[in-house]
């Protein structure tokens, strides 16, 4: 029952009168520097209180923007004093792999990053990096994260009630087979 328990304090924090607050500060710091996505709070938020869903995707969208101008200012400026630290993560390769994807389609890569698996923050300081246009940045980047975060509130208003009766049911098999998927991904990176 640990999971049906964490999903009910979720949803308990998700209706909390700071929740909007949290999502904000969250998304700006998902998009440059902290590995959780803001998904994980806007979902639980959308199904509590579906008739803010619009709204509390127009924050995370907003918020996760200005932390992704925070991250490219961090790469433009603070690369140098960054790299190192980067180096010795797991998030080097993936900051490899964003540095092609710029070279390859510059700018437009913003678009997709949204969606990617490797994590916003990297594509933000490596726009940042790679002297992007910060015009053009912005721009895609409310395009990209507003395209995921709209869809997944829309998604969660329409179907929520019925994704949430399943997901009562499901939770703790949810919970542990997700304990299982992550020591797997910890597994795999370890060994590489």
């Amino acid at each position: 029952m640990m999971f049906a328990k964490l999903y009910a304090k979720c949803m308990a924090s998700a209706g909390h009168e700071n929740a909007p607050k949290a999502l904000c500060i969250l998304s700006f710091a998902e998009s440059s520097f902290f590995p959780i996505p803001p998904d994980v709070m806007l979902a639980p938020m959308v199904i509590r209180v579906p008739s803010k869903a619009l709204y509390y995707a127009f924050l995370c969208t907003l918020f996760s923007v200005l932390g992704g101008v925070f991250g490219y200012l961090m790469g433009y400026f603070a690369f140098d004093m960054l790299s190192e630290s980067l180096r010795n993560s797991h998030y080097w390769s993936h900051y490899l792999q964003a540095r092609i994807w710029f070279e390859q389609w510059g700018i437009w890569i913003i678009l997709i990053a949204g969606f990617s698996p490797i994590p916003y923050k990297l594509f933000t300081i490596t726009a940042g990096v790679m002297t992007q246009s910060v015009l053009l940045f912005v721009l895609f980047s409310f395009f990209g994260r507003g395209a995921r975060f709209f869809l997944l509130a829309g998604l969660l208003k329409h179907f929520g009630p019925k994704f949430e009766s399943i997901l009562l049911r499901y939770v703790e098999w949810l919970g542990w087979f997700m304990v299982c998927l992550l020591g797997i991904g910890l597994v795999i990176m370890s060994s590489n």
